[in-house]
C-alpha cells in the first residue's frame, strides 16, 4: 500500500539529520543537499524511496518533485523499488567483465534463483548490476551499502560470501545510534 504525502513522515532522529545536511547551505540553496537527503530517506523507508517519498523530499526542500525524480532515477544508488535486505550491487564495466564478473553475476543468479533486478523469495538479497564502482584492480566485485567485497573470482569465494551475508543483521543508520 502507498503512502500518501500526508502520511510519510520522517523520525526525529531523521528529520535533525536532514536539517544538518540543509544547514550547510544558503537560504535559496537547500537543492545542494539533495543527494544525502535522498540517503537518509532510502535507510528511513526500508531501503528504497517511492514516488510519496520522493514527494516529501521535495516538500521539505521547496523544490519541484521532478527535480527529485531527476536526481533519484539517474543514479543507481537509489532504489526506486522495495528491494532486499541485502542489496548485491555488482560492477559489470569493463575491467570486472574482464576479471569474471559475468560469470559471478551468473554464478549469484543461479545461487539465489534470481535475475538481476530480482529480490529473493526470503526477502534476503536483491541483485543489482551497476556502473563502475572504481575498483577495477580487485575486480569481480561487488558492494553492499558501502562496503566493497573484492576479488569474488570463483564459486567457493561465492558461497563464502554469500553465507557471510546472511548471517550479518541489518546495520543501522549512523544518525540513529
Amino acid at each position: 500500500m502507498a503512502e500518501t504525502l500526508n502520511e510519510v513522515k520522517f523520525s526525529d532522529a531523521a528529520m535533525a539529520e536532514i536539517q544538518r545536511y540543509i544547514s550547510h547551505y544558503p537560504e535559496g540553496r537547500q537543492k545542494s543537499a539533495l543527494l544525502p537527503i535522498l540517503h537518509v530517506a532510502q535507510a528511513e523507508f526500508g531501503g528504497w524511496v517511492s514516488p510519496e517519498v520522493m514527494d516529501k523530499v521535495a516538500e521539505i526542500l521547496n523544490i519541484q518533485p521532478i527535480e527529485v525524480y531527476e536526481v533519484a532515477t539517474f543514479y543507481t544508488m537509489f532504489n526506486l523499488k522495495p528491494v532486499g535486505k541485502h542489496v548485491l550491487e555488482v560492477c559489470r564495466t569493463g575491467p570486472c567483465c574482464l576479471r569474471g564478473a559475468d560469470q559471478m553475476i551468473d554464478m549469484l543468479k543461479q545461487k539465489l534463483n534470481i535475475e538481476e533486478g530480482e529480490t529473493t523469495a526470503d526477502g534476503m538479497f536483491t541483485l543489482k548490476p551497476v556502473e563502475c564502482l572504481a575498483s577495477c584492480g580487485s575486480g569481480p566485485m561487488l558492494q553492499v551499502r558501502e562496503v566493497f567485497y573484492e576479488n569474488i573470482d570463483s564459486e567457493a569465494r561465492v558461497d563464502e560470501f554469500l553465507a557471510m551475508m546472511r548471517q550479518k543483521e541489518h546495520e543501522t543508520p549512523t544518525w540513529a545510534n
